[in-house]
């Protein structure tokens, strides 16, 4: 960087890219994002080594406040605004930010620095009393709920700030702070905080990352997309990121901020609306997506806010993308020259490919069944299973071996480990960037969001079959076919790359290569448990059998220097073992 305020808090200035490490994947991509000359607010963050202090310790690093200090008058500076007062008030947004992203695994302030003295400033300098209001009404919605924990319905847009702060210290017990520097510093800790949340230890787990990522904090001045009739927030994908198809692909709300597009608790409009409205704007988009995505060499997923006829960009991010789009983004961006073939299948899980090799629905078996309701889809795949209404209740029910969906009016972070359990997922309101969309599409659990006002509550018990391609869910459960991999031209072209790269060679059960003295670990004892086959595999160089139909299972036969698999979805199998293959050629 140009400059550092001390050991813990470095300017986001776009001169020198950081760490990502260091600064967590949302600090990096604005660090990008000015980089490339882009129109992006500034921004400070507190690095990941701070976290990791906060986390030992229990209390902030030495230093850090005055280096806090430091970084707020340099954002002061940078913005020509004034942070807790002032006639041109900064407000500032508080953002988590791991290396690795993990979308809506952990928390974010906005509007932090208002108070009744800066929303009156506000109110004179934009010329709209309602606009300071309702940007009042947000961060105290949000600090209730992030820093101080407390539950509470949404706070009437009618009453004043103080009858809103009433109620909040009635829920939590407390007072929302006054001072904008008190305000920060509470909601730096939840950040940190957030980042050992049970829904983030779930999802590292799930995907199996380490729980000693931690989280930056990146600081960053507010733009406002609730200013006026000119303004707004959405979310772009350079390409579909359902179908994998090289079109834009987004939502867009006017007079919003990005999180009531997120939040899943609106649903905004298609991108479209904002061509239609603002085609300069929506022109200007597109150019800087496809700047973006040439420069990470990947799809991204960009959100944005409009204030007052000026685009700006908050952030851009490797895109989440459903299992299709996850195949079609890797054979895409292949032949367009951006990724060699060995990145593209790295960018390919085998677990969206086993997603995609699920069973679906049998040709003609919807003309006669039961159409319960309709959503956006947000997750292609079948899902089938009871409904239920409850994170906790889908968890508990699932380890039980039943197959559940889950059904709310909208998900948050804390539903993260009820979705990891369920067939599928749907909701009563938000769209296709919503939380329960993007983390179905991370999670590869089929997804129809939108479904309409009370839907979730009147599916409650009853036994549904959900298709994620079509936004369709039907009574009962319907019946299913089974793909045929070497059917479809880009699983046969990924598998031919898997087998220039990989290590072993694997056959489907009726291949006539097949050798015939290969072990079948289904017919010995403890053969489903990979803990066992260095044991078990002995000297075999050939095995077959269900565990090998797990990543863990194929790692354990790689280990014990099997040369050959026989599996009945081959390219999965394959891709688990050129993942093992180069996570290990890094660890080394």
């Amino acid at each position: 960087m140009s400059q550092s305020f001390g050991q813990w808090i470095l300017p986001i200035d776009g001169s020198v890219l950081p760490e990502r490490e260091l600064v967590g994947g949302k600090a990096w991509s604005i660090a990008r994002m000015r980089e490339l000359g882009l129109n992006v607010p500034p921004a400070i963050v507190i690095t990941t080594a701070a976290c990791a202090e906060y986390i030992e310790s229990g209390l902030l690093p030495d230093g850090l406040v005055d280096e806090l200090a430091n970084g707020i008058k340099w954002l002061e500076q940078q913005s020509n605004r004034t942070f807790g007062g002032g006639r041109s008030p900064l407000l500032v947004s508080v953002r988590s930010g791991a290396a690795i992203s993990m979308p809506g695994m952990m928390d974010t302030v906005l509007n932090l620095g208002i108070n009744d003295a800066t929303e009156q400033a506000l109110a004179e300098e934009s010329g709209s009393a309602e606009f300071a209001h309702d940007t009042h009404r947000r961060f105290l919605d949000l600090y209730a709920s992030i820093v101080l924990k407390a539950t509470l319905n949404d706070l009437d847009p009618a009453k004043s700030a103080a009858q809103w702060r009433e109620e909040i210290a009635s829920a939590a017990g407390q007072a929302v702070p006054l001072s904008s520097q008190s305000q920060l510093h509470d909601a730096i800790l939840a950040v940190f905080d957030s980042c050992n949340s049970r829904r983030a230890r779930r999802y590292r787990k799930h995907h199996n990352l380490p729980d000693k990522l931690g989280t930056a904090v990146t600081i960053q001045a507010m733009v406002f997309g609730n200013l006026d009739d000119q303004s707004g927030s959405g979310v772009l994908f350079s390409r579909n990121p359902l179908t994998g198809d090289r079109a834009p692909y987004g939502e867009y709300l006017h007079r919003a901020q990005g999180e009531d597009v997120v939040s899943g608790k609106f649903t905004p409009l298609p991108l479209s609306a904002l061509q239609t409205s603002a085609a300069y704007i929506y022109d200007e988009l597109l150019r800087a997506a496809n700047t973006l995505e040439r420069e990470s060499a990947d799809v991204q997923d960009i959100e944005f806010t409009v204030q007052r006829g000026e685009l700006y960009l908050l952030q851009s991010r490797a895109a989440k993308r459903a299992p299709a789009a996850s195949v079609r983004f890797a054979v895409d961006l292949v032949a367009e020259g951006l990724v060699d073939e060995k990145t593209a299948l790295l960018r390919v899980s085998p677990e969206q490919i086993r997603s995609l090799l699920q069973p679906r629905l049998a040709s003609g078996v919807t003309d006669t069944a039961e159409l319960l309701a309709h959503g956006e889809p947000a997750c292609q795949g079948i899902g089938i299973g009871v409904v239920v209404t409850n994170a906790d209740e889908a968890e508990r029910r699932a380890a039980n071996n039943e197959a559940v969906v889950l059904a709310r009016s909208t998900t948050s972070p804390e539903d993260v480990h009820g979705m990891i359990a369920s067939r599928a997922v749907i909701t009563d309101h938000g769209g296709s960037t919503s939380h329960a969309a993007v983390v179905s599409r991370a999670l590869g659990v089929p997804c129809v969001v939108g479904c309409g006002e009370g839907s979730a509550a009147g599916l409650d018990g009853r036994m549904i079959t959900i298709d994620g391609t079509s936004g369709n869910i039907y009574a009962g459960k319907l019946a299913v076919v089974t793909p045929n991999e070497l059917d479809q031209r880009e699983l046969v072209l990924l598998t031919e790359w898997a087998q220039a790269i990989s290590d072993i060679t694997v056959f489907g059960p009726d291949d006539p290569l097949v050798p015939a003295a290969s072990l079948d670990l289904n017919k010995i004892d403890g053969g489903e448990d990979p803990t066992q086959l260095a044991n078990l595999i002995g000297e075999a160089k050939s095995v077959m059998g269900r565990v090998l139909d797990t990543d863990a299972g194929v790692e354990a036969a790689l280990n014990a220097g099997v040369e050959c698999i026989i599996s009945q979805h081959i390219l999965p199998t394959l891709l688990s073992a050129v993942h093992c293959k180069y996570r290990n050629v890094d660890e080394k």
